[in-house]
């Protein structure tokens, strides 16, 4: 795919959100630089209202033929795509008219993110207790990020000690990598500061002050008043919006989930080598 907007129409930007690392915050910067009738009504997931055949679901895409995507956007004329519940598949996703984006945020930090949103803000989920939250959800949260874009299942490798659990791990984590690096824009939610020339020139996008602003989805159910919305570093120097698992969790549980998201944070260590790489050598290639 070449930069958005040049393609030949449908031509759309497909975002796989991973869900409390800046989903809402990409979605807002779409939403300031399309059109109002280009960007889906809900969280920029189009087929909310899409007719399917099983339980309704908003950034839920596995279920629909690529023929099927396509179709659907154009006749709506929708310019973005948020894939946030199901994996990304390379097999296919890729074949889409389509530019590439994503967002990466440290796995502890969006972890304990994700338990703050849903169960300490009361938006279905009763557990105050972070341990008692993360026994339950552990085995659908650990190595997520990899999970999402090897479309592999990691549970038992991920605990495995043997040989073979080993070299299945270096595979899964080859096959996320390699993914990751063919989308065209990789963003780091702590970084987001350094991103707006980058984004500019893989999106075509003018206005990047989202970048720099804190947006939060739902926010009319629990809104945060701690002077935190806008910060001229973006989302790493906006101190007081996230709890920090280093002073929140109980040590053994920080060791423990340490452990369940250390894929992950391999994975993210190579997304954020890959945006540095990528701001360094578009300003290098500047002076050529």
């Amino acid at each position: 795919a070449g930069p958005f907007g040049n393609g030949p129409e449908p031509y759309f930007l497909f975002f796989q959100h991973l869900r409390k690392a800046g989903g809402t915050n990409f979605c807002t910067l779409a939403q300031r630089n399309l059109k109002k009738r280009q960007v889906p009504k809900y969280y920029c997931m189009p087929d909310y209202h899409w007719k399917t055949n099983g339980r309704p679901c908003a950034g839920c895409f596995l279920r629909f033929s690529n023929k099927e995507i396509v179709e659907h956007m154009e006749e709506d004329g929708h310019k973005i795509l948020g894939n946030e519940w199901d994996p990304f598949d390379p097999q296919r996703f890729f074949d889409l008219p389509a530019t590439f984006a994503t967002s990466f945020r440290r796995p502890l930090d969006r972890a304990l993110s994700q338990f703050r949103f849903e169960c300490i803000e009361d938006r279905g989920c009763k557990i105050k207790n972070v341990t008692q939250w993360w026994d339950k959800r552990s085995k659908d949260l650990t190595n997520v990020y990899v999970w999402t874009f090897s479309n592999e299942g990691l549970r038992r490798i991920t605990i495995g000690k043997t040989e073979e659990d080993a070299r299945r791990r270096q595979l899964v984590m080859a096959k996320a990598m390699d993914v990751v690096a063919k989308f065209n824009l990789v963003m780091v939610m702590e970084w987001l500061a350094y991103a707006p020339t980058h984004v500019k020139n893989v999106l075509g996008f003018q206005d990047t002050n989202a970048l720099l602003e804190r947006v939060r989805p739902h926010i009319g159910q629990a809104k945060r008043n701690d002077g935190q919305e806008h910060n001229n570093l973006g989302a790493a120097g906006i101190a007081k919006a996230s709890w920090t698992p280093e002073s929140y969790l109980p040590p053994a549980l920080y060791t423990r989930m340490s452990h369940d998201l250390a894929l992950d944070e391999i994975l993210t260590d190579a997304a954020r080598r890959m945006f540095l790489e990528r701001i360094v050598c578009n300003d290098v290639s500047q002076f050529d």
